[in-house]
């Protein structure tokens, strides 16, 4: 196991057994499971995010692709665009999502507002600057099955 992925697991198995807080570098923050199965792989997996609720809508959250501000984008961004689709758990609740890229002026007002609450997403900004433009996903709850 990569020391990423061992990382992920810790903060994975603390968000399951607190009820979707965690600690560390994330205490206080809004942070969500985000399932995703690999485009090639076919493989599931999940990775710990920190989102950002959509203030009009309960349904939609924002999560950002920032991958701590390196070069390339994350493999959870990927998969989650190939598929249009995904999972979350969020607090206590796992429910399925659609989801959708943002760009320009909807995407720059959600990341910057994200980069207000936490200024380590102005860093990263910073860090990807003319390499690349860090995705803003729009993950909205899917109708529930009647």
């Amino acid at each position: 196991m990569t020391d990423a992925n061992d990382w992920n697991g810790k903060i994975i198995a603390e968000f399951r057994a607190n009820g979707g807080r965690v600690g560390g570098n994330f205490e206080g923050a809004p942070v969500l499971l985000v399932h995703h199965r690999g485009r090639k792989s076919g493989h599931e997996y999940v990775n710990p995010v920190m989102y950002l609720p959509d203030e009009a809508d309960d349904d939609t959250i924002h999560v950002f692709a920032t991958k701590g501000g390196v070069p390339s984008n994350p493999d959870w961004y990927y998969n989650l665009i190939a598929a249009g689709q995904g999972t979350v758990e969020r607090g206590t609740e796992t429910y399925s999502v659609t989801v959708r890229e943002l760009h320009g002026d909807g995407r720059n007002r959600i990341y910057d507002e994200q980069a207000r609450r936490y200024p380590g997403f102005a860093e990263y900004e910073r860090l990807a600057a003319g390499i690349r433009t860090i995705p803003v996903l729009e993950l909205r709850r899917s109708p529930r099955a009647s």
